[in-house]
C-alpha cells in the first residue's frame, strides 16, 4: 500500500479539505470533544480501547465528577477508581490510568506531557494513544492508526499492507496544520460512514479520492465466539447482600468484589433469572439462584455498593433485581 502511488501529491490537499470539512459539519457531539484539555482527552481515549462510544458515554462524566483532575485521580484509592470504572470492563486500563496519574503528579509535578513520545513512557500507552492525546492537545504533527483508519486507508489506497505501511500511510494523509482534527475526522470516517461490511459510499467526503468505492467487505476475522454458562447466587437480607471478593493475586480483575458462584447446574424452582453477558470471545448465559444466608461471603450494606469496585456482570445482575440503578 504506496500512498504516493494512489493519492497523488497534487489531490493530498483537495482531499484533507474535503475530510475537514465533512469533519466540521457532520462530527459527533462528544463531551472530550468540547475542550482540548489533556487530563480528559487521555481518560477519553483510555476508556474508548475496544469499549464503544455508547457505553463510554454512561460512565465519562461520572468518573470526571469523581476525579475532576489528575491530582484527583493520582490521590484516590485504587478500589474507588476501580468502583467507578465498572461496567466499562478490561480493569487493567483503570490500574494502568491510576498509576500514569500517580506519575504524573509524582514525578513530573502534574504537568502532561506534550509529545507522543513522552506520553509512550506512563504505563498503559501504546503508540496509538499517545499519538492521538498528543495531536488533539498539542497538535503534535502525529497520525493515528486504529481500526477505524485502518479500514478507510486500506479502501482509500486500494491495498492491505502491514502494520508497518499502515502507519507511513496514515503519516503521508495527515495534514499538519490540523493534526488532531484530522486524526479524529478519520476516526469519525470510519465509525460513521466507512464501516466494515456496508460502506455509506454515497455520503463519503473523500470517495472522489477512493481506490475501493466500498467494493468487497472488509474483515480482519473475528475469533469465533465461545458459549458457556454459569450460576451465581444472590442472598439478600433487608439492606444488605451477600459478596465475594476476588484474591489481589488473581490474573483476572483482582480486588473485584462479585456474587458468589454456583458450580451446580440450577434447578427452575430455585432459579431467579437469567441474563446474558459477553466478554471477549466468550458468550455467557448467567444463571441467578437464591442464595442461602449462610453461605461464605462478605455481607455489604446496599448502599456502599456504589463505593465498590463491582465486576460489570455484577453490577448487571444487581440492577436486573433492582438492588441498584
Amino acid at each position: 500500500m504506496t500512498t504516493q502511488a494512489k493519492v497523488t501529491a497534487r489531490q493530498l490537499p483537495g482531499l484533507r479539505r474535503a475530510l475537514l470539512a465533512w469533519y466540521d459539519h457532520n462530527r459527533r457531539d462528544l463531551p472530550w470533544r468540547n475542550a482540548r484539555d489533556p487530563y480528559r482527552i487521555w481518560v477519553s481515549e483510555i476508556m474508548l480501547q475496544q469499549t464503544r462510544v455508547a457505553a463510554v458515554l454512561l460512565r465519562y462524566k461520572s468518573f470526571l465528577r469523581r476525579f475532576p483532575t489528575v491530582c484527583k485521580l493520582a490521590a484516590a484509592r485504587q478500589a474507588s477508581v476501580l468502583a467507578e470504572w465498572s461496567g466499562l470492563g478490561y480493569y487493567r486500563r483503570a490500574r494502568n490510568l491510576h498509576a500514569a496519574a500517580k506519575v504524573i503528579v509524582g514525578e513530573r509535578s502534574g504537568t502532561f506531557p506534550k509529545t507522543a513520545e513522552e506520553w509512550r513512557t506512563l504505563p498503559g500507552i501504546g503508540r496509538y494513544t499517545a499519538a492521538a492525546i498528543a495531536s488533539i492537545s498539542f497538535d503534535e504533527p502525529v497520525a493515528v492508526l486504529d481500526g477505524n483508519v485502518e479500514r478507510v486507508l486500506h479502501r482509500l489506497l486500494g491495498g492491505a499492507g502491514g502494520n508497518a505501511e499502515s502507519w507511513k500511510a496514515a503519516e503521508a494523509l495527515l495534514d499538519r496544520a490540523r493534526p488532531g482534527d484530522f486524526n479524529q475526522a478519520m476516526m469519525e470516517l470510519g465509525a460513521m460512514v466507512c464501516l466494515p461490511s456496508q460502506p455509506r459510499c454515497p455520503g463519503c467526503p473523500i470517495s472522489a479520492f477512493c481506490r475501493t468505492r466500498g467494493r468487497g467487505e472488509f474483515s480482519k476475522g473475528k475469533p469465533h465466539q465461545q458459549k458457556r454458562e454459569v450460576t451465581y447466587s444472590l442472598a439478600r437480607r433487608a439492606d444488605w447482600v451477600l459478596l465475594v471478593q476476588r484474591a489481589k493475586e488473581d490474573g483476572l480483575m483482582p480486588g473485584m468484589w462479585e456474587l458468589p458462584e454456583v458450580k451446580r447446574h440450577p434447578s427452575v424452582e430455585n432459579r431467579l433469572f437469567s441474563v446474558k453477558h459477553s466478554i471477549t470471545i466468550t458468550d455467557f448465559t448467567v444463571h441467578v439462584v437464591n442464595g442461602g444466608k449462610s453461605e461464605p461471603g462478605t455481607w455489604v450494606r446496599i448502599s456502599r455498593l456504589g463505593k465498590l469496585p463491582l465486576t460489570g456482570l455484577t453490577r448487571k445482575i444487581l440492577r436486573r433485581a433492582e438492588i441498584i440503578q
